[in-house]
């Protein structure tokens, strides 16, 4: 008996080397920080920047601008404020400037006069890829039943007070941390009249060579109380378009044979905040709508889908219409406006970590991969290859496949510090399939839909 008991105990230390050598190998599935970043985003913080944004009176873009307690020009050089207040909270990490763009009259059916449209921008540089960009933004500016009237009270507490205030909180939590990639938090004017404040950042960033990762548009996160008699303080809409507008002739000839018609860089990166809040917020239930906007309408991610850059709108699930563009009133005992009462300060901070994880994780994780292929046509298998991503910090790759009527990348193999891979026994025809970069701490980057066929 005792002469069988040394060779067990070989056996069972080998097992536990080996065992030791696959979890150094393989990176984590969670990253406990971001336990810690959801548990950072205040409630509180929200609704007092909420509240402070609702007593400017009106936000209208055209509204007063030299007033110190009302109108447009009052509620920007206060936000701008706030990102100075953690800029010098967080060694001046943050550059803050206003970026902005003359509208005229000419032209423009909802401007009521010519004007500068002004954003308030605050950028946390990353330390590895200073020029890849992650962008969260909210909205200024509010509006009155008539978008022309510029002097009624529009408290625009939900729309959009709730985003703006969600933008400066996550600046808040996430300036504690260091980051590979850029993160931008960014108050945008002008959407009410026609998208100007986010056509005049996105331009901005295409002629300042930004390489923008993905853009996060906040635009209503703080109702949970929906016109159709729902409430519910869990579910949230994200909303993609499937393909870039500007993908070229070839790019949909190709798709006719190899698909893809759902998986655009906006729809992998509403894919990616899904995943982040499946993994580590499981009591929220996230939709994807394969929609750009509600139906007919538009909001401020459109103008950077317009430039090819990946972008997606966050929002409640169920919307009050009584509470959007509403003069203050009450009409057969109906209270209409956007008004305080009609915010929930907990579903608003929720959504905001949403944001906050999603934007973490982004700018945590190495570069995506590029120039991937795949190949395998004919073939009892799948095979596919990439560029390696040059990031001292990546420990290898996952390649991710999924039935293609599936919404969600739910199958996944990590393949190690490889540029190419077999997938045996899984047929081409039947999937679609894309390669994200992995990091030690377990953070990926967005998963990387084919763009060529091997032969």
């Amino acid at each position: 008996m005792k002469k069988l008991l040394l060779p067990v105990l070989f056996i069972c230390l080998f097992s536990i080397s080996l065992l030791a050598q696959t979890t150094q190998n393989e990176p984590p599935q969670i990253d406990t920080r971001v336990y810690d970043l959801i548990e950072s985003v205040s409630a509180e913080r929200l609704e007092k920047d909420i509240t402070k944004l609702v007593s400017f009176g009106t936000r209208n873009t055209f509204s007063d601008t030299v007033s110190d307690k009302r109108g447009i020009g009052a509620a920007r050089r206060w936000i701008k404020s706030e990102f100075e207040k953690i800029s010098a909270d967080c060694d001046n990490c943050l550059e803050v400037f206003y970026q902005k763009d003359f509208v005229t009259k000419e032209g423009n059916s909802r401007v009521p006069k010519d004007a500068w449209v002004v954003n308030v921008v605050a950028i946390q540089k990353g330390t590895d890829y200073p020029n890849n960009y992650i962008i969260m933004s909210g909205d200024i500016d509010s509006r009155a039943s008539n978008t022309m009237d510029y002097t009624t009270d529009a408290p625009g507490a939900n729309d959009n007070a709730s985003g703006m205030a969600g933008a400066i909180e996550a600046a808040r939590v996430l300036s504690k941390y260091k980051f590979k990639h850029s993160l931008v938090y960014v108050g945008l004017s002008g959407e009410e009249q026609g998208l100007f404040g986010g056509s005049g950042l996105a331009k901005y960033a295409q002629e300042n060579e930004w390489n923008i990762i993905g853009v996060l548009n906040n635009d209503m996160i703080g109702n949970i109380e929906g016109v159709d008699g729902v409430i519910d303080n869990r579910t949230f809409r994200i909303f993609s378009e499937p393909v870039p507008p500007t993908e070229t002739e070839r790019d949909r000839t190709l798709r006719r044979y190899y698909g893809g018609e759902v998986d655009g860089i906006s729809r992998q990166l509403a894919r990616y905040i899904h995943k982040q809040t499946k993994t580590y917020m499981p009591e929220m239930n996230p939709m994807m709508i394969y929609r750009l906007d509600r139906f007919g309408r538009g909001g401020h991610h459109k103008p950077f889908n317009d430039l090819g850059f990946a972008g997606v709108r966050i929002m409640e699930a169920h919307e009050n219409y009584n509470r959007q563009h509403q003069d203050i009133r009450t009409e057969d005992g109906i209270e209409y406006g956007d008004v305080l009462s009609g915010v929930n300060f907990g579903y608003a901070k929720k959504l905001t970590a949403v944001n906050v994880i999603s934007m973490a994780n982004l700018a945590w994780a190495p570069p995506a991969p590029k120039n991937v292929g795949i190949g395998g046509v004919v073939e009892p298998s799948a095979k596919l290859e990439w560029d390696k991503v040059e990031d001292d910090n990546i420990v290898g790759y996952k390649i991710y496949w999924r039935l293609t009527t599936s919404p969600t990348w739910d199958n996944f193999r990590y393949v190690g510090k490889v540029n190419q891979h077999t997938l045996e026994g899984i047929v081409i025809d039947n999937y679609y399939f894309g390669v994200a970069a992995v990091a030690a701490n377990g953070s990926e980057s967005m998963v990387v839909f084919p763009e060529k066929v091997i032969r």
